[in-house]
């Protein structure tokens, strides 16, 4: 199996594994909180972390996969800024109504091609930008219901969008400049977006909700649904760090996306909530800029690919042909010192 085919089976088991385990865990943080009451969702993310770290220690115990050290300093800020991104998307959804807080969500794509172009001089080209625009009217149209501003909220969303396209651009550059995988570079970092959500989770929920995640009861249908809350979080925690390592933040939020359309799906189906025309009409309007994108990343990704071929080709043609003619010339200079002598022969 040649490098890109590999490359292509890898990525599409990355996304893969991405959508099964975000939907999966969607649904059950949605039975729990709603269901059950936990609504402390901060916290339960610091624990999710948590036992990622613990999950990739004992993976690494195991020798299955290489510890790679690189700049602390580096590892240090891209953690506390995830876990500190985590916190104010949390904090938007709190002091926004549920329109904004989507609306916000909309607008890292945008935020992310703008900040991909100016700061790493990254082309979008007219086709991606055109699909990215379907995409985000159909997701807007299934998810956006109401839109109710305030200064705080809009402050707070700002910081918010701001903090995780920056977060999930520093994903995929982290792993090139350094050369680790998504493994290492989520084993190093965790521990410290745990730190961040742990210690500021339960003021940041009791603020939120103006309940106390230490005195809830915890019973054992709760305590059952947590941990297995946790085991998928290891899954999405490692599935999001390959995917944007694979592919780009871009293409992280596009899948993101597909993921809203079908927790909309799965939570009509499997939890019979309310679901409308226009819900419907949003999908798939949603599911046309996917296949448009989808299409125009692969063409162009394959057009990348035999451009260099071509040249390489190209390059190893004009290698061979100047070998031929310094053979060439090389057969002409051995006649040339054969024949020698016999001229000199024949002159005296």
């Amino acid at each position: 199996m040649s490098e890109s085919k590999s490359f292509q089976l890898g990525t599409i088991g990355a996304l893969s594994l991405s959508v099964v385990s975000s939907v999966s865990i969607v649904i059950c943080n949605k039975a729990l909180m709603s269901s059950l009451g936990f609504i402390f969702a901060t916290t339960l993310t610091s624990w999710h972390l948590l036992v990622t770290f613990c999950s990739l220690h004992v993976a690494l115990w195991m020798k299955l996969f290489e510890h790679k050290p690189f700049d602390p300093r580096t590892v240090i800020g891209f953690g506390i800024l995830n876990g500190t991104s985590i916190g104010l998307l949390n904090l938007s959804l709190g002091f926004n109504s549920v329109g904004f807080y989507q609306m916000t969500k909309l607008a890292i794509i945008p935020c992310t091609v703008l900040l991909e172009t100016l700061f790493l001089s990254k082309r979008f080209s007219r086709s991606i930008q055109f699909s990215l625009a379907i995409l985000l009217l159909g997701v807007g149209i299934a998810t956006v219901t109401d839109l109710q501003l305030n200064v705080l909220g809009s402050v707070l969303s700002l910081l918010a969008v701001v903090t995780t396209c920056i977060a999930q651009i520093m994903t995929n550059t982290i792993q090139k400049k350094y050369k680790v995988s998504s493994t290492q570079l989520l084993y190093q970092s965790s521990p410290y977006q745990a730190m961040t959500l742990f210690i500021s989770g339960p003021f940041l929920d009791k603020f939120l909700t103006n309940q106390n995640v230490f005195s809830f009861n915890y019973t054992p249908e709760v305590l059952a649904f947590i941990v297995l809350s946790c085991l998928i979080s290891v899954s999405v925690n490692f599935s999001t760090f390959l995917v944007i390592g694979k592919t780009s933040p871009v293409t992280y939020q596009v899948l993101g996306h597909l993921k809203t359309c079908l927790v909309l799906a799965f939570g009509y189906v499997l939890l019979h909530d309310p679901f409308n025309w226009r819900n419907i009409i949003g999908i798939m309007i949603a599911l046309v800029g996917m296949v448009f994108y989808s299409y125009y990343c692969t063409h162009e990704n394959q057009k990348k690919t035999i451009e260099p071929s071509a040249a390489r080709e190209t390059k190893d043609g004009e290698s061979d042909h100047l070998i031929h003619a310094e053979n060439g010339a090389a057969e002409l200079n051995d006649i040339a010192v054969s024949r020698a002598p016999e001229r000199k022969s024949e002159k005296y």
